[in-house]
């Protein structure tokens, strides 16, 4: 009976790691090839508190979502808190989320760090929703959490 208990309880949970996935795979701000932030180093905008471009010779595959990084200290930073360092709504832009609760792509040059967690934007043809975000940051960001837990539940 103990033996039968223990495979079911490792059975719900492998189906959840499997479900995670697949929420991760599609609702994530993702290329073809599962990379996020189009290559960008998700610890550079902390640690150099800047947009670096990361490397493909350093990677690593965190739950299903493909990071580069720009150097192995980033990578090792990466790899000792994932969570930490992931962007907030799974790479999509804040602002949209917040304002329109839809996925929009982002400039990953534009950027802020709210209470340590990553915030991306889009930034193209004139259009700079940073600068929107900041206008209305107290009334966009609980929207924003808001919108991105019905999207990923």
């Amino acid at each position: 009976m103990k033996y039968l208990l223990l495979v079911l309880c490792l059975q719900i949970g492998n189906a959840t790691k499997a479900q995670d996935l697949s929420v991760r795979k599609k609702h994530y701000n993702l290329s073809e090839t599962a990379l996020a932030i189009e290559g960008y180093d998700p610890v550079a905008y902390f640690l150099q508190k800047k947009p670096l471009k990361g490397k493909k010779e350093l990677l690593v595959n965190h739950e299903g979502v493909i990071y580069y990084f720009s150097s192995a200290t980033n990578r090792d930073v990466f790899l000792k808190s994932p969570s930490s360092y992931e962007p907030e709504f799974g790479g999509w832009c804040a602002y949209a989320m917040g304002a329109k609760a839809e996925k929009v792509s982002i400039d990953p040059e534009t950027f802020k760090i709210i209470d340590n967690k990553l915030y991306l934007f889009y930034n193209r043809f004139f259009t700079n929703t940073l600068k929107e975000w900041n206008k209305a940051e107290e009334l966009l960001k609980p929207k924003a959490e808001k919108a991105w837990k019905k999207i990923i539940h």
